[in-house]
């Protein structure tokens, strides 16, 4: 149980991290995806390749 929860723990601190790093380098494009619950969460729960996902709708919406 304990293991668990340090893994969840993990991931959403991934999942901030990998957020973080796509806006530094997309700062110049504009297409920033803002770091909050939600994004994290979609980011923790579906997994990395959902940044792309993001992406898409970011840039289909705006």
């Amino acid at each position: 149980m304990l293991k668990k929860i340090f893994n969840t723990i993990k991931k959403i601190i991934l999942s901030s991290f990998l957020l973080y790093g796509y806006n530094l380098i997309a700062v110049s494009f504009g297409i920033i995806i803002p770091i909050n619950i939600i994004t994290v969460g979609i980011l923790t729960i579906l997994g990395y390749p959902s940044l792309f996902s993001l992406i898409l709708i970011e840039t289909l919406i705006y």
